[in-house]
């Protein structure tokens, strides 16, 4: 099918592009289930239409905060411990199981959400709830920029007085590693993670109709052809045909360069800091111009209002 939508048929239509049923692909179906392996780790890990955007809640036990504020002792297995050896002396090192498990399928985490009641907007009778009571009765009734400037003013407070925890993610380990005092959570509270998930393409068939995907998967199984066919190389074949497994393998090599180049420059996100500087540049032009063609006196709006803000979650990375 032109449209692959499982496993074979993307296989049936690399294969097809690089000439079966016509030509006789020398390649086995082990190397070609390890080929689309290879594809699809490199496709999750790199494109970013290969991994999705979710928020997962994780209910503490009172055996994960045990472990994670446990020291080290006879009768306890849940601190690691190191032994390291000189010529003065041997040295132990502990490290508590301050990890939670993570599935498999989430290869980033960016961070963990404060989800307790030590916050300044908690409950109803925080600042924020009484400042929407007292001081703004209606959008008309109060400057704008000086509602933003407020909330970021009380936004830093909360910054300073209830830090966001400190995390630590190896895609590697599959460890979540919590740095904080597992003394102030408590059982049965939940934490929020925003992580990034990759698309198993069993359950969103999509994936296989990818066009890196396909494009990659078959420069892949050129390469391993031209690899299977090299040690032939100069072998007659019956009526004068002439194997040549070296330069399928450097075309396949080429081809393969590019299409890598062209995912780092046209399917990978950029860096947080390249996005912010993006960003910032833009704005600063739609600033310049409006200061300087528009027919009426510079005044800020709810719009620059947003626009300000976007900049300001830039400088979190």
């Amino acid at each position: 099918m032109a449209k692959p939508a499982s496993r074979q048929e993307l296989i049936n239509y690399c294969l097809r592009k690089l000439g079966a049923p016509v030509l006789e692909i020398n390649i086995a179906e082990e190397q070609l289930d390890d080929l689309v392996d290879d594809a699809l780790q490199f496709f999750n890990e790199r494109h970013f239409d290969g991994v999705e955007k979710m928020f997962l809640k994780y209910k503490i036990t009172a055996d994960d905060i045990e472990r994670g504020r446990s020291k080290a002792d006879n009768n306890n297995l849940d601190v690691e411990i190191t032994t390291a050896s000189s010529n003065i002396g041997t040295f132990e090192w502990e490290e508590n199981s301050n990890f939670i498990q993570v599935p498999d399928a989430v290869i980033g985490i960016e961070r963990v959400f404060k989800l307790d009641n030590r916050t300044i907007a908690s409950n109803m009778f925080n600042i924020n709830y009484q400042l929407f009571l007292n001081d703004i009765y209606w959008f008309s009734s109060t400057e704008m920029m000086n509602y933003y400037m407020t909330k970021r003013y009380l936004e830093d407070i909360d910054w300073i007085v209830n830090p966001e925890k400190q995390i630590r993610f190896n895609k590697r380990q599959n460890r979540l590693y919590i740095d904080t005092s597992w003394d102030t959570l408590n059982a049965d509270d939940y934490l929020l993670i925003e992580c990034y998930r990759i698309l198993n393409p069993s359950d969103f068939t999509k994936v296989y109709n990818d066009s890196f995907l396909k494009m990659y998967l078959t420069s892949l199984i050129k390469r391993q052809w031209g690899q299977n066919l090299i040690k032939f190389q100069g072998v007659k074949l019956p009526g004068g045909v002439e194997l040549n497994g070296r330069q399928i393998y450097d075309d396949a090599v080429r081809e393969l360069q590019s299409i890598e180049d062209k995912m780092m420059t046209t399917y990978e996100l950029p860096p947080m800091d390249l996005i912010g500087w993006y960003v910032k540049s833009i704005l600063h032009s739609r600033n310049i111009w409006r200061t300087r063609f528009s027919s009426r006196p510079y005044k800020r709006t709810i719009e620059d209002v947003r626009d300000r803000s976007l900049l300001s979650s830039q400088k979190n990375y």
